[in-house]
């Protein structure tokens, strides 16, 4: 009897390194390559009290299921002071947690301009006196239902874009986007600066708010799932998602304010990043929809204030599990290099969070011209996300992929168990205040991150895999 294995033609599968299935390429033998990685050091343990957790499978269930039924829409525009109750002297900021002492050049940057902007100093001294006696008081963008780009300074005169969710009923707010190059939220507040702060709440502001009064709530959703069919990936490319918006508000803007319409509509057009910040709102406004699942292992913030990088999952409450923020790779303004750049900043990450960014840069070969790269690596991106991701975006689509769904729904586990990172593409700032931005690129967050989030994953699962009681 002749066994089967013996007696027909070999069939070979390899997994992990290369250099073997690279070898049988090249003898032109015929394998199957599975593309099997190692979980991440010393998460094994832990990966497998949270993957025994009898809660973890229907709770992930619910949270994705809450992510990608929100309904985003744009209502209004108001000031800070009235839109989140932010009381004189105190501030937000992009990311976890974080003080004067510990944080960088960007961000100690924009809290100056901010301090400037509101009349609590008369020059950038003592406005770094004043922040560095603690006299402001600080508190995270995501504390308060709320995030912002960069720095993510929002100070009470500043106005925001309030966003609903008309699924679930939350709502979620962002600043306005001043533009590129020497702006607040990298960490410049020259004068420019702040007059052009202070146009945006005296003119812009009002004007968007008049104009949405006469348009209703816009459907944010909608203009995301187009935009990304017309090569978007909506985290720093927004021009198809920009000149969307303005269709839409356009002729409300010539009405509700006649005499101020051309100098709201020149600036917006000069912008092709004055989505950005209506697209963040209406990721934070999802992502939030799927907090607070017991047993659930999805990731439903991500973010970094220039010193940290941070992540909360939801079945973890509002903890923040940090790691140190990395130095993105990319390219470069002028004559700025790597020495000039900051480490990673900003509040936008929350776009990859709900499936977006760098997580869609397969229906945004163009980017690569903005952060490095080529079109094959912006394909590349997409598809890993899907290893550690829970679902595929119901509307949000990429036509290159066939119309598949975005990634979305960021497991912990998945990150341990494949060692996959999530993909993020960004700003970079310049690593002295001031500065303003040096250039644009991708990094990788911290495994960090996600390790002590998966410990306290497992923590809460119980030693059985059953929740701690």
């Amino acid at each position: 009897m002749t066994m089967p294995l013996l007696s027909g033609e070999p069939r070979v599968i390899t997994a992990g390194a290369e250099p073997l299935g690279e070898a049988l390429d090249a003898q032109a033998v015929p394998r199957v390559r599975v593309d099997w990685r190692p979980p991440m050091p010393g998460t094994g343990a832990d990966l497998a009290r949270v993957l025994a957790d009898p809660r973890r499978v229907e709770a992930n269930e619910v949270a994705v299921g809450r992510l990608v039924s929100a309904r985003p829409r744009l209502v209004t525009v108001r000031p800070a002071r009235e839109a989140l109750d932010l009381p004189p002297g105190t501030f937000l900021h992009a990311g976890p947690p974080i003080t004067w002492e510990r944080a960088s050049g960007p961000m100690r940057g924009a809290l100056v301009g901010a301090a400037l902007l509101e009349g609590l100093a008369g020059d950038p001294e003592e406005a770094g006196r004043l922040l560095a006696a603690g006299r402001v008081r600080l508190e995270p963008c995501h504390r308060h239902r709320t995030v912002g780009p960069m720095a993510g300074v929002v100070s009470p005169s500043m106005w925001m874009l309030e966003v609903r969710d008309a699924e679930h009923g939350g709502t979620a707010f962002c600043s306005l986007n001043e533009g590129l190059g020497k702006v607040l939220r990298y960490g410049a507040y020259g004068p420019e600066v702040l007059r052009r702060l202070t146009w945006m709440g005296e003119v812009l502001g009002p004007v968007l708010r008049a104009a949405l009064e006469l348009t209703g709530p816009l459907d944010l959703g909608a203009l995301i799932a187009q935009a990304l069919q017309m090569g978007d990936e909506l985290h720093n490319r927004n021009r198809a998602a920009t000149s969307l918006l303005v269709r839409e508000l356009a002729a409300a803007i010539v009405d509700a304010a006649p005499g101020r319409a051309a100098e709201v509509l020149r600036f917006v057009h000069g912008n092709d990043h004055f989505f950005l910040n209506a697209g963040m709102a209406a990721c934070k406004v999802s992502a939030d929809a799927a907090r607070d699942v017991p047993g659930s292992t999805v990731v439903v913030a991500m973010a970094r204030n220039g010193t940290d990088f941070g992540i909360q999952v939801s079945g973890l409450g509002d903890r923040w599990f940090t790691g140190p923020a990395g130095v993105p790779d990319g390219l470069y303004l002028g004559a700025y290099g790597p020495a000039d750049a900051n480490p990673d900043i900003g509040d936008s990450t929350i776009t990859e969070t709900a499936g977006l960014g760098g997580f869609a840069m397969a229906a945004a070969p163009a980017i690569v011209r903005f952060v490095g790269g080529d079109v094959p690596d912006a394909m590349r991106a997409t598809r890993s996300m899907y290893e550690i991701t829970l679902a595929e975006h119901p509307a949000y689509r990429i036509p290159v992929l066939g119309f598949r769904g975005t990634p979305v729904g960021v497991d912990v586990a998945l990150v341990a168990r494949t060692g996959l990172l999530p993909a993020v593409n960004t700003g970079i700032a310049g690593r002295v205040a001031g500065t303003g931005q040096v250039g644009a690129g991708l990094v990788s967050p911290p495994a960090s991150a996600f390790t002590t989030a998966l410990t306290a994953l497992a923590e809460a699962a119980g030693p059985g895999g059953g929740p701690e009681r």
